[in-house]
Formats: C-alpha cells, structure tokens, sequence
C-alpha cells in the first residue's frame, strides 16, 4: 500500500491527509505540539487559528467567499468545520477557535489509515520510508526543518513579519460607550463599535505612534507583510491612514443616526461571545503600552485582555520557478516532494487549506500512478497555485484570495458596468468550470 509522510497538522496538513486517506493511501501526519510549539501555538489541538478567528466574506461575489464554495465542492474539512463552529460576524465567516480545532482533530482521529506522530520533523532525512512527502510546516516553520528546506530548494527564503492583535473579554468593554451595528445595516449587529470623536481619535493616534514597542530581532531589516501590518506601523504613514483603514467610519452610525469620527470594531471570538478581537489592531507594542494606549478607545479603558497582541517572524519558500502549480517541488523524485499552506506564498487560513487540497490530491494522484490534476485558472483555488508557481515578476509577496489572479474568459469582451453582478457571472462560471473539471479527471 502507497504511504506519504505530511509534516504539519495546520489547516492546510490537515486538508492533504484527508485528501489522501480517502484514495486508500496511509498517511503518516506528523506534528511537534505539544512536544514543541512555536511563539504563535499554545493549543495542542489541529487547525489552531493563530493571528484571527475571521475567514473573510461569505458571498460568491467575492474572492474569499468563492474560495470557500470551491473548497466545499471539493470536500474541504476546514470549510465544513469552519460552517460547524461559526459565530456571529456579519458578512464574515468567523468561528470558535477551540470548537473548531476541536473538529478537525477529530475528523483526523477519525481515520484508520491516518497514523499522528507527535514529534518534530527537523530533516526530511529523520522521516521513515514513504513514497511521497506534503510539507504543511507553516511560515513559523522550526529552524531546523527551514533549514533542510532551504537546502532543498536551493533558493533564498522569504522573510516577513507577522503579528496578532489581541483578544479582550467580553464583560470589561464598557457597553455605555460602544453601540452594535453592521456596517450599512448589511446582516445583524454582530460587532461592537467603539466611536471616537476628532479629538479622542487624534489624541490616540499621537499616543499609538509614540508608544514603546517590543524588540524583535531583525524587525527593522526584514519586509513587513501587508496584510498583518502592525497598527502603529500602518498609522506612521499619516494621520489619516487608520480613518480609511481598520478605524473608517463609513456605513456605520450610532443609535441616534449620527457617524463617528472614526470607530474601533472588536469581532465575537469565541462561540459564547465571552472574548472579543479587536479588529484590525496586530501590534508589536509592548504589553504595558497595548494596556495604556488601547485604553483610551472609548469602552475599553478598563479592558482585560484574554491575551495581548504579538509579533513574530513568518518565512516563505520563494515559489515561483520552484514548484508547479500542483504544489509539487519541480526538482524532486522519490520520494515526490510537495509543499503547503503559507509556507508557500498563499496569504490566509482558507488560501492555505486551498492549498492543502491540492497538494493532496495530487500527491495522491503521483503516488497511485495517475496524471496531475491541474486546476484551472479561471477559479480562485486554481489561480492561487497558478501564482504561487507562475508568477513572472521580481517581487513575489504572499497573495490572498483576489478576482484579479482570476482568468475568466466568461466575461472577455463584454461591458458590464454593475461589478456585483460582474463578480456573481465570474464566481458563476467559476463553480460550473470547477465541477467540470471534477468529473472530467476524476478527482474523487
């Protein structure tokens, strides 16, 4: 019987490994929790969600959204698990961390072929014969398997810097000060809003970039990733920056119809609502200075917090000319080698389980003696591959779910000036194409 090896039991390791165990192959998943965790990890559990509980919109007429219903398509165990933990978010999709987690790992328990190793993987060279490995290790990848992998490739890794934004309970925000609404009244009044006036916004804005950070080594030399960017960096660009990011005001008005200068959102983190995330908020300040600082947003100044934002540095294999568009490591032979989750240049949960999928299945595929299974370029899932194997330009940086990766020959040459109903006809075309596709090469 076929065996393959997968190293991390992320969101992405975890897709691979079911994707496999349902073609019959045995897998062995290896995971270093709780022997080793990284600075991010603390749940021994499978799937953990670090940095957020939020997996971006729902709707198909957006990237993120149709993501998910492709994934779904195909099975996923994150999408499904994700649907089985949700907590109120609005438009988003956001879950408990812990139930979800908790899903996951038993999904995994649940296969007799699917044999957890709770150790660290520090060489491919320690793992037992296989015919074929998944590396799922994440950008916190441990230094010893990082530095195997960057023998293997060949190939400068990727260094950036990604950071968390903290978490508070839900019973020390000060209700008096904070209203509940969607943004445009769109859906329920899921987050809490915490308004500022001018004043109390710019004298925020003058506490946040002056506020002490946390040393972290090689900070100031290594490329900060855009879409984690840590809010006192972001707000060094401008006064107004933070209005027309993570504190704009647009779409939302206090109870009395009026809008605020500017508005701090926390998202419900957990299934009860007993913890709230404060949106938008990855910082590297030092903990005292989160306490000070965050305090002076109104409804917060006497805040707890179930854990304070951190930073830490995430590494990515530089992709492109590295490995096809099935995540597969070009230049390897047996045992077929194939890489992940973000470790790959994918940016976020669902982009990294997206990634996961594919990777298993066509390990899978390898493994079994069929043909790869190249998916197209007209969906998210495909277009996510076909960038982190492709794409032609000097500065490969992560990519999250976009239309603009999307090749969707539906809409060439036709003048459409609605962009919702442009978005629906390509996530439209996307699905039928991707269900095609399915049946045509047999994936399951």
């Amino acid at each position: 019987m076929a065996k393959v090896c997968v190293i991390g039991a992320g969101l992405a390791g975890c897709e691979a490994a079911v994707k496999l165990a349902d073609r019959g192959i045995d897998v062995s998943l290896f995971e270093m929790k709780p022997k080793k965790y990284s600075p991010a990890h603390k749940n021994p559990g499978f799937a953990e969600l670090v940095c957020s509980n939020s997996l971006k919109a729902m709707s198909i007429e957006n990237a993120s959204g149709l993501l998910k219903e492709e994934m779904r398509v195909l099975g996923s165990v994150c999408v499904n698990a994700a649907y089985n933990s949700q907590v109120p978010a609005g438009q988003a999709l956001a879950v408990d961390r812990d139930i979800f987690s908790r899903l996951i790992t038993g999904k995994i328990a649940s296969y007799p072929n699917i044999t957890v190793v709770r150790d660290e993987v520090k060489s491919l060279s320690e793992l037992p014969p296989c015919d074929g490995v998944i590396i799922a290790t994440g950008p916190l990848t441990s230094e010893g398997l990082a530095n195997d992998i960057g023998g293997i490739t060949g190939k400068e890794s990727l260094k950036f810097f990604d950071a968390a934004a903290p978490i508070v309970y839900a019973e020390s925000i000060d209700s008096e000060k904070t209203f509940r609404a969607a943004r445009y009244g769109k859906g329920t009044a899921d987050y809490i809003n915490c308004p500022m006036t001018r004043d109390e916004y710019n004298a925020f804005y003058d506490a946040l970039i002056s506020a002490e950070t946390a040393d972290v080594e090689e900070f100031d030399s290594i490329h900060l990733y855009e879409g984690c960017m840590p809010v006192e960096e972001m707000a060094k660009r401008g006064r107004d920056t933070l209005k027309f990011g993570p504190l704009k005001p647009v779409g939302l008005e206090r109870p009395d119809g009026t809008r605020p200068y500017a508005v701090v959102q926390l998202r419900q983190d957990d299934k009860d609502g007993t913890i709230y995330n404060i949106v938008g908020f990855q910082t590297r300040l030092k903990f005292q200075e989160q306490r000070r600082v965050f305090g002076m947003i109104p409804g917060l100044e006497n805040a707890e917090y179930a854990r304070y934002g951190v930073m830490h540095r995430n590494t990515y294999i530089k992709s492109p000319g590295i490995l096809n568009s099935g995540y597969r490591l070009l230049e390897s032979n047996k045992p077929a080698i194939y890489f992940a989750g973000q470790i790959t240049g994918v940016e976020g949960y669902m982009e990294s389980a997206s990634s996961g999928i594919i990777a298993g299945i066509n390990c899978a595929r390898e493994v079994l003696g069929e043909e790869q299974a190249v998916f197209p370029v007209s969906t998210v899932i495909g277009a996510l591959a076909n960038y982190a194997a492709n794409y032609g330009g000097k500065d490969f940086q992560p990519m999250g779910a976009n239309f603009g990766i999307v090749e969707s020959p539906c809409i060439v040459n036709m003048r459409i000036r609605d962009k919702a109903a442009k978005k629906r006809l390509i996530a439209e075309n996307s699905l039928k194409t991707l269900r095609d596709f399915v049946a045509e090469k047999n994936i399951f």
